[in-house]
């Protein structure tokens, strides 16, 4: 395991928790000498964990859109930075980047992301990890709507479980090395 992707919100919502888990899982791939991909950015928890990389001399690249540099949110120290035309080209570029996929807290891009990244494992594009990270339970509802998907067989078992949640920062290491 070389790099993982991280998917994760651009602000820092409502709980210290959030920015607290997302230093903690940017600390440990450091300590394990993984690199982190991510958006790019240096707001909200994606700042968070970025900073947390970079605080413990590990390898950072963002990717970028040139319309978000534009509005002054990249990251200014990063170890690499692509800027990139779209968000199409943003997500492909993270995924060739990337040995496997981790969503903490966000929004509906996190999730869109994330989303793809696990539907494109559905359909044998990669056999990469995909990983909820559920601090604090921010992703509970989601995680029942996704065991309701399943019941009510939309969802196949094998699919479902190609999404694994993690608890911690740590499980969420673990979901990652296999």
């Amino acid at each position: 395991m070389n790099r993982i992707c991280v998917f994760c919100g651009s602000s820092n919502g409502d709980l210290e928790a959030y920015a607290e888990g997302a230093a903690v899982f940017g600390s440990l791939l450091a300590k394990r000498n993984i690199g982190l991909v991510y958006g790019g950015a240096s707001v909200g928890l994606m700042g968070a964990v970025a900073d947390a990389v970079l605080r413990a001399n590990g390898d950072v690249t963002g990717v970028i859109p040139q319309s978000l540099v534009d509005k002054e949110i990249a990251h200014p120290s990063l170890t690499n930075m692509h800027i990139v035309e779209t968000m199409h080209e943003r997500k492909a570029l993270m995924a060739d980047l990337s040995d496997g996929f981790v969503a903490l807290p966000g929004g509906i891009g996190t999730l869109e992301e994330l989303f793809e990244m696990w539907t494109w494992a559905q359909l044998g594009l990669h056999d990469k990890p995909c990983v909820l990270l559920n601090i604090v339970g921010y992703y509970d509802q989601l995680i029942g709507f996704l065991d309701k998907m399943t019941d009510s067989g939309y969802l196949k078992e094998a699919s479902r479980l190609q999404l694994q949640v993690a608890y911690s920062p740590e499980e969420a290491m673990i979901a990652c090395e296999g």
